[in-house]
């Protein structure tokens, strides 16, 4: 019996340092384990938002669902898509953006919207576009992305556009094309 306790003494220090020295971690894996999955601060279904200036509402904001988080870079996100309203002095609806997501980051004071961006101005032109940024501090929206603009008598398209948030006065950055909507009802007929 002493020598299978001998034996077996001298063969398991050599087994712990086979298993210590074999083990491997992949340091993704340690880092999904270790970081925490952040969970928001607040959350809302249907939520309306208003902005106003001096009592007169600027902006609404519709949202079927608003999840809000704190740390160091607070954000608002909006995973469910977004409905923003512009109102002129007289609350009448002046501008429409509609996105399947936007993110609010409140510390800068920015709004992206992404996915299936739709901006309507009130003389009917309208933008589509996947990634509009809103600096609100500036009034101003802003893309590198493509983007198609529709109007009464023509479709631009291009990459890139800077405009003012009621999308009135805008640039597109790099045109690619237009096509003249008088011309082709002209054509058809």
């Amino acid at each position: 019996i002493n020598k299978i306790f001998i034996h077996i003494s001298k063969v398991i220090p050599i087994i712990l340092i086979g298993i210590l020295c074999s083990c491997e971690n992949n340091m993704d894996e340690v880092n999904a384990l270790t970081n925490k999955v952040k969970e928001p601060i607040r959350r809302g279904k249907n939520v309306e938002l208003i902005y106003s200036e001096n009592a007169n509402v600027k902006v609404k904001v519709n949202a079927p669902l608003l999840e809000e988080y704190a740390g160091e870079d607070n954000y608002t996100e909006m995973t469910k898509g977004i409905e923003v309203n512009f109102f002129d002095s007289l609350k009448n609806v002046t501008t429409t953006l509609t996105s399947n997501y936007a993110i609010h980051r409140a510390s800068k004071n920015i709004m992206e919207a992404k996915n299936d961006v739709v901006v309507t101005n009130e003389k009917g032109d309208k933008l589509n576009t996947e990634h509009l940024i809103w600096f609100q501090d500036s009034a101003k929206i802003f893309t590198n992305e493509f983007v198609k603009i529709t109007t009464k008598d023509e479709i631009i398209m291009g990459e890139g556009l800077e405009s003012n948030e009621k999308f009135t006065k805008y640039k597109i950055l790099k045109i690619k094309g237009t096509i003249n909507l008088k011309d082709e009802e002209v054509q058809k007929q």
